[in-house]
């Protein structure tokens, strides 16, 4: 075994068997083992000791919109990854569209992986995305390292990623069954969507009725009765509607492979608190009212809901008018996400081992990347260091988004990241972010 370089030290040390005082020694960028506090320090090892602030694993986000390269005004790697370095995120998935090319064969992965890898503050993958006429084009992308395929259902608002519709999606779920994929899936129904009244002017009142719960709990539905009948694996994203929650349980009981996630802006924010003109607050799924979140925590606590990730869906300050018919749909929220869970998760009684579960350990457990996502010997050692009880009010000149748009301005929250560990160098802390180090991954 290597030498230990590194010993981190914490009176609260979330691990998988608890959060406990403890001593984490580091060798070769890994966990070595995780020691009683008082443990003796290995000869030639540094030592940092965090007194009572939280020592919690690098979170892990699978749900990032990079949008680079080729639409970089939007974002780009380098702000996206300091931004989740910030924000106490080690490990990024990035999306497969909203980037000029779309990932969409494994060329374009390759020119995605290209432009990244000399700008990522933390580690990143990528998810493949499953789009008409591409069947052919899945496989490759998996052989490539991708860690699944996303698809929409419905419209995803930009040309270049046309939704599926169900025998392409069949087509396409089939093929990714074949090889022991994934598929992620924007589960909103089109013909619910064409139904509803259209979202035009001001009122989010107006755009909340042009996507009800329905039009989610009716994709699902179709999504886990495929995946049934496939034996398939498949992942509902960004779940904004409780309604969904009860199928979801029953097809997980009958062994049907499914997991789902949910975002901070669907569990902290409310309809009933945004204001109109606000297109901000705006995403599909919408943000719905507070009886359907409280819902959505019912859902976290019994693990119908696997896990929390971001959806940071990033725009320029143009493409957020105050129409919310024709403003750009997208919360970024990639920096601000752990002190927003972490906010409203302890007003409802739960603990930061609940909120690393749903956001580190989960995520990693998704992709495949049991190197990371907790506190144990052999994984990265890749950490955030949490004051839980400090709290500050969200400015948006502070974020590293390349646009400093949020829903968040304004909001006091609990929870400061006083630095950012990836492999066992410091990359944040707290006021300066390092040179990028980060690397590309791929599935294992």
């Amino acid at each position: 075994m290597s030498e230990v370089e590194l010993v981190l030290r914490s009176t609260r040390v979330v691990t998988p068997q608890g959060t406990r005082a403890a001593s984490v020694t580091v060798a070769d960028g890994r966990i070595a083992e995780v020691l009683p506090h008082d443990a003796a320090v290995p000869a030639g090892a540094r030592v940092d000791d965090f007194g009572d602030d939280v020592l919690l694993p690098g979170l892990v986000d699978t749900h990032v919109h990079v949008n680079d390269p080729g639409r970089t005004e939007w974002e780009g790697f380098w702000t996206a990854t300091r931004a989740a370095a910030a924000g106490g995120i080690t490990t990024l998935v990035d999306m497969p569209l909203n980037s000029l090319p779309p990932t969409t064969t494994a060329g374009h992965l390759g020119t995605k992986r290209e432009v990244a890898r000399s700008k990522a503050h933390i580690d990143v993958g990528f998810w493949g995305g499953a789009v008409p006429g591409n069947v052919a084009d899945l496989r490759p992308l998996h052989d490539a390292g991708v860690f699944g395929f996303k698809c929409f259902l419905s419209p995803s608002g930009v040309d270049e990623f046309p939704e599926l519709d169900q025998e392409q999606l069949a087509a396409a779920l089939g093929e990714i069954a074949g090889f022991g994929g994934l598929l992620i899936v924007h589960a909103e129904d089109p013909h619910h969507l064409g139904a509803a009244p259209q979202p035009h002017g001001p009122k989010y009142a107006d755009f909340l009725a042009s996507r009800p719960r329905a039009c989610e709990d009716d994709a699902i539905a179709g999504l886990v009765a495929l995946a049934q009948r496939l034996d398939a694996r498949v992942h509902v994203l960004h779940l904004s509607s409780s309604g969904a929650l009860p199928l979801i349980a029953a097809a997980k009981a009958e062994g049907v492979r499914v997991t789902v996630e949910s975002c901070p802006h669907f569990l902290t924010l409310t309809a009933e608190e945004i204001p109109d003109g606000a297109t901000e607050f705006k995403c599909c799924p919408p943000i719905r009212e507070s009886a359907n979140q409280d819902a959505l925590w019912q859902g976290l606590a019994d693990g119908t809901i696997d896990c929390i990730v971001s959806d940071h869906s990033p725009s320029t300050a143009d493409l957020k008018t105050a129409d919310f018919g024709a403003a750009w749909g997208g919360i970024s929220s990639l920096q601000l996400g752990l002190p927003a869970i972490w906010t409203a998760a302890r007003a409802r009684g739960h603990c930061l081992d609940d909120v690393v579960r749903w956001m580190a350990a989960a995520p990693a457990a998704l992709v495949g990347l049991d190197h990371k996502g907790a506190i144990a010997p052999g994984r990265d050692a890749d950490f955030a260091v949490l004051d839980p009880d400090a709290s500050f009010t969200v400015d948006p000149a502070t974020l590293q988004h390349r646009n400093k748009i949020t829903a968040y301005a304004g909001k006091t929250l609990y929870g400061v990241v006083r630095s950012t560990w990836l492999r066992g160098r410091k990359i944040n802390d707290g006021s300066t972010l390092a040179e990028p180090t980060g690397t590309l991954l791929t599935r294992p």
